[in-house]
């Protein structure tokens, strides 16, 4: 559950605090419509404060940049987009005090519709105003406006291609940083979501002794290059060393590395 109550609120792009007092649940969806399959899922809306309240849902679609910031795009120009091949029941709904709702969100996907798509539905209170209270509003500025974001996906359950790769692991360590700092690309060649967990090994390359550091959890979208930063202490002793980046992604794939020549003094 992801409540709102005069905490705070997190966005889909930033994180705003709001006296507001709702619920939505859940906050990630995953459907695995075959092509010419419809599915439906059911959001959870529960309104807490003391008067009745509207609520909208809105589609809207996302692209994700290479350090994994979502940026939002024009609905349908994404060319991963389902939004639509989504219909939601209702998408706006009216709520009494201490009141839940729910609301349907139906996907029909096209017989072509192969491969993994997303998008996000924003729910955000409406509120409505005077023209008093609107003048007054133009005047002092923009109105912002709470909401919850859901993030959905689409792939069908036939679709087991999943693919990814790591390359160019260097250092990029600043003068007065307190750890060696690392960067790696990854790489999501197939046709799937994958959560990835990526960790640096190092190996003493006289004693043959190797130490594995705490793994990095990581989400990369197909078609996209993620940069992942990673941390070594700085006192891993002297000695030319093996650091490796690994890959566990899961669905059965093998582990994916890559790994430089290392010296520390």
């Amino acid at each position: 559950m992801f409540r709102l109550k005069s905490i705070l609120v997190l966005l889909i792009f930033s994180a705003v605090t709001f006296a507001q007092d709702f619920e939505v649940s859940p906050v990630l969806m995953s459907f695995n419509a075959e092509p010419g399959e419809i599915q439906t899922q059911k959001i959870n809306l529960i309104n807490h404060s003391a008067r009745p309240q509207k609520y909208l849902l809105k589609l809207s679609d996302y692209d994700v940049d290479k350090n994994g910031n979502k940026k939002p795009v024009p609905l349908g120009k994404s060319p991963r987009s389902c939004a639509q091949w989504i219909t939601l029941n209702p998408s706006l709904i009216e709520l009494n005090p201490n009141q839940s709702g729910t609301i349907e969100a139906i996907i029909t996907v096209p017989k072509e519709g192969y491969g993994a798509r997303w998008g996000m539905i924003t729910v955000e209170p409406v509120e409505e105003k005077t023209a008093f209270e609107a003048d007054k509003n133009l005047v002092s500025g923009v109105l912002v406006v709470p909401r919850i974001v859901i993030l959905f996906k689409q792939s069908p359950k036939t679709n087991r291609n999943y693919k990814a790769s790591l390359a160019d692991l260097k250092e990029v360590t600043k003068k007065g940083d307190l750890f060696r700092s690392f960067e790696v690309s990854i790489n999501n060649t197939g046709d799937n979501i994958i959560d990835a967990s990526v960790h640096l090994a190092l190996a003493n390359m006289q004693t043959a002794q190797e130490e594995k550091f705490n793994p990095v959890k990581v989400t990369v979208y197909p078609d996209q290059t993620r940069v992942l930063k990673l941390q070594l202490p700085k006192n891993v002793g002297a000695g030319k060393f093996a650091l490796a980046a690994i890959m566990d992604y899961g669905h059965r794939q093998p582990l994916e590395g890559t790994q430089i020549l290392l010296e520390a003094k």
